[in-house]
């Protein structure tokens, strides 16, 4: 059956990853610049986070619930979930402007973005190493 959700809470979404393990749709917004985490049984928006800005990728890191949202605007929003319906932006990585287009490798937990050559800024990939998932140790 198709299903239609109607986003008021912002406007020209672009890109978005799924968590199937929570039930949780991330949705990349470009006016405002919004990540939407909705319950992705009901449509229901359960999160709205301030994100950089011309978003263009998104993706969900299973190994450590991180969300690495790219934008255009010069950066990389990295989103973390505190709760069970609460998300919030854990940091934000500077990038040169123009540089939305990305791509996650969850095998090596790397993120990747192009550079696009614009005026004296080359052309370039770069490349970010995620923080390994803590182990956890019972004694």
């Amino acid at each position: 059956m198709l299903t239609r959700w109607k986003l008021t809470a912002a406007a020209d979404n672009f890109p978005i990853a799924l968590d199937e393990t929570n039930d949780r749709l991330f949705v990349g917004c470009r006016r405002p610049a919004r990540l939407l985490v909705l319950n992705s049984a009901s449509g229901e928006v359960v999160a709205n986070v301030r994100a950089c800005g011309d978003t263009d990728d998104l993706f969900y890191d299973y190994a450590n619930g991180e969300i690495y949202l790219s934008g255009g605007a010069g950066c990389i929003s990295v989103f973390k979930r505190t709760n069970s319906d609460s998300y919030k932006r854990f940091c934000t990585i500077t990038t040169p402007a123009g540089s939305r287009t990305s791509l996650f490798v969850p095998t090596d937990r790397t993120p990747y973005v192009a550079v696009p050559h614009r005026g004296p800024q080359q052309a370039e990939i770069l490349t970010f190493k995620t923080m390994p998932k803590p182990s956890q140790h019972h004694s």
